[in-house]
């Protein structure tokens, strides 16, 4: 069985990788030349656990090649995947120009029976007009070929995202046809040994299916954060807080720690996009807009607790930023705290230097030199004024107190909660936390 999949970045890669792990002889396309001559050498464009061998082992197996040529990519093909980026418009809404340039070159290049299965997370109605695109240019060669479409949305965290893809906890799949259905059966039949089901539906809810998982998990976040930042006001301590209803079943202990508010490629864009699509049927999500509203003011927490220790002046002050991914186990920085973190810091005349284990080069491209970058973490706290916490990478973890008395100002303030109050106070630290004491 083969398939061919559109498009290397993240979720393209991944899936695809994942599926020559199977045995499933998969061709992966993209239109950077550059990317595609790399990964053939084994030089990966994203950083997560894992990947890179995978790719180097199915690759010199012959399951996996890589390629900027459509009509090799999709030759022989049975299902063909749409995993290229649907980033959001100035509006919000989801650009869809890369998934349907896709569609139209499948369509100019088929030539055989295939089933195109969007896994871009893409607003509703895009699966008809990915079909629309296609059968627009078989039109144009007046070709009878038969196709179907199907939506198969992704549900992979980054930095646990091979484990996700292997052994996913369920897969949903939105078509129409029942001869699109059997191929997918046979493409999936590896993945679901583990008895976790391929939920089939309409192709309209499998496509809001996915905006609404991570609309509800930044729900969850965004919640948490509210009642963090009223925790301060109150005197509670939102541990135990969250201690007390994540043991609730219908909660759950997941998703619901407090920090400096959600980033990455997902949740900003997909909780956008709903907003959007929403308005654009006369509906307003207004816990959703709530939901933005609270994680654009979450990402300034740090900011304001340093603007009130420091007496609102933080001219010439020099902090340390340790963690500069979105989160950890990714170097990717997209709608990252820690961007928005460092920009006030720098406004307001501070001098920055950061420290992440993997995202250095991320953020070079991102920043530039207008902050300064240390290879390690301890060396980027030497002479500081304070220390920010802003990726709970697990080097960070336990502190090396007699380091940090480097530090020209014994401050810390962590943005993930995962020092001990009491702990860091006692070696002489004033310590600021999200949402206690």
């Amino acid at each position: 069985m083969k398939i061919s999949m559109i498009g290397t970045g993240y979720v393209g890669l991944v899936s695809g990788t994942c599926f020559s792990e199977m045995g499933i002889i998969t061709s992966c396309l993209d239109i950077d030349s550059r990317k595609i001559e790399n990964l053939k050498k084994g030089i990966m464009p994203i950083w997560e656990p894992g990947l890179e061998q995978m790719v180097k082992r199915n690759y010199e197996k012959g399951r996996l090649s890589f390629t900027n040529d459509m009509a090799e990519s999709i030759a022989d093909a049975q299902a063909c995947f749409i995993a290229v980026g649907t980033p959001p418009d100035e509006d919000g809404s989801a650009d869809l120009q890369y998934v349907l340039s896709v569609a139209r070159e499948i369509g100019r290049n088929m030539q055989n029976y295939m089933v195109v299965i969007t896994k871009s997370t893409v607003p509703i109605g895009t699966a008809e007009k990915v079909r629309a695109a296609v059968a627009e240019e078989l039109k144009k060669r007046n070709s009878d070929l038969k196709f179907d479409v199907a939506s198969n949305p992704e549900f992979l965290k980054e930095g646990d995202a091979i484990e996700d893809c292997l052994h996913p906890d369920r897969i949903v799949v939105g078509t129409d046809s029942e001869q699109a259905k059997e191929i997918i059966d046979r493409l999936y039949k590896p993945f679901v040994l583990n008895g976790h089901p391929i939920i089939y539906m309409d192709i309209p809810s499998a496509e809001l299916t996915k905006y609404t998982a991570n609309a509800m998990l930044a729900t969850k976040i965004s919640f948490m954060n509210d009642i963090a930042n009223f925790c301060e006001k109150v005197g509670a301590d939102i541990n135990s807080v969250r201690r007390g209803i994540g043991s609730d079943r219908r909660i759950g202990q997941y998703f619901i720690y407090a920090g400096t508010g959600y980033g990455g490629s997902c949740f900003p864009k997909d909780v956008k996009a709903l907003i959007k699509t929403a308005d654009e049927n006369n509906y307003s999500l207004e816990i959703l807009k709530s939901v933005e509203n609270v994680n654009d003011r979450q990402k300034e927490s740090l900011y304001h607790k340093a603007m009130k220790h420091f007496n609102s002046d933080l001219k010439g002050k020099k902090f340390a930023v340790w963690g500069l991914s979105f989160k950890p186990n990714t170097d990717d920085m997209r709608e990252a705290p820690a961007i928005v973190l460092i920009e006030k810091l720098l406004a307001e005349g501070a001098e920055v230097t950061a420290y992440d284990p993997v995202a250095m080069a991320e953020a070079k491209r991102k920043l530039g030199d207008r902050i300064k970058y240390s290879e390690d973490p301890y060396k980027a706290v030497d002479g500081a004024d304070a220390m920010f916490l802003v990726t709970e990478w697990t080097e960070f973890r336990v502190l090396n107190y007699p380091v940090l008395e480097k530090m020209k100002e014994k401050v810390i303030f962590d943005g993930r909660n995962i020092y001990d109050p009491e702990e860091v106070r006692a070696k002489g630290f004033d310590y600021y936390s999200i949402g206690r004491k």
